[in-house]
């Protein structure tokens, strides 16, 4: 094992990245800098990469349960944790501009926070944005789990979260775990259900997104809506 303070200077991931920036960092390095330590015969860029040898990529390290982290060798509860926090930090930093913009003069914001919020998890749930009438974001709240279709999605609920949120339109969203972003005919017969429902209360559907991994589905980019 080659100790961090053995790498020359300009090297080890802390003074690289202050030297270079952090997009001159691999992904190893960047793990590193988070890990701070190693364990017995690896440092923590060794530890970094067997890490992610073991889950693959960054996604999936960051979406493993406290189980499937405990069992690897040097990481626990604590680890763990801090994984998640930085994860949380990520889609709240994610959120903000959605916050602060009108939302349609930023769609890619919406994409990034979407993408970031829905992917990785492992059975479908069902999204609204609610927006004031400057198509700004008022909140984001998951309404519903499990398969998206007619049965599921209930349009009375989404009109009462509206009327409750004073929204004055919605961004709808839901994932694809299989990693398929097309529509199904129950995702657009949902919408259509949904859009004919909250036009009676004034309320706008300006799209629904579908997020399948690291893709995003504009259900209005396809004129579905």
């Amino acid at each position: 094992m080659v100790q961090i303070a053995q790498i020359p200077k300009s090297q080890r991931p802390r003074e690289k990245l202050l030297q270079r920036g952090p997009e001159s960092l691999s992904d190893a390095e960047l793990l590193a800098i988070f890990l701070r330590t190693g364990m017995a015969g690896m440092n923590a860029i060794e530890m970094a990469e067997m890490l992610l040898n073991r889950t693959q990529n960054l996604h999936n390290l960051f979406n493993a349960t406290l189980g499937d982290v405990s069992a690897i060798k040097g990481m626990g509860e604590a680890k763990y944790v801090q994984l998640q926090a930085v994860l949380e930090l990520s889609k709240r930093y994610l959120r903000e501009p959605c916050e602060r913009t009108t939302l349609f003069d930023s769609p890619e914001a919406v994409r990034r926070y979407l993408t970031m919020k829905l992917r990785g998890l492992g059975h479908e749930v069902f999204l609204v944005l609610y927006l004031d009438n400057q198509n700004r974001l008022i909140h984001d709240e998951i309404l519903f789990h499990g398969t998206i279709n007619s049965a599921s999605v209930y349009p009375r609920e989404v009109v009462k979260a509206a009327l409750k949120r004073n929204a004055a339109a919605l961004i709808l969203a839901h994932n694809h775990p299989s990693g398929i972003a097309e529509p199904s005919q129950a995702d657009k017969l949902i919408t259509k259900k949904l859009q004919q429902a909250l036009n009676l209360i004034d309320v706008q559907v300006l799209d629904h997104l579908i997020v399948a991994g690291p893709s995003c589905l504009s259900f209005a980019e396809r004129g579905l809506i």
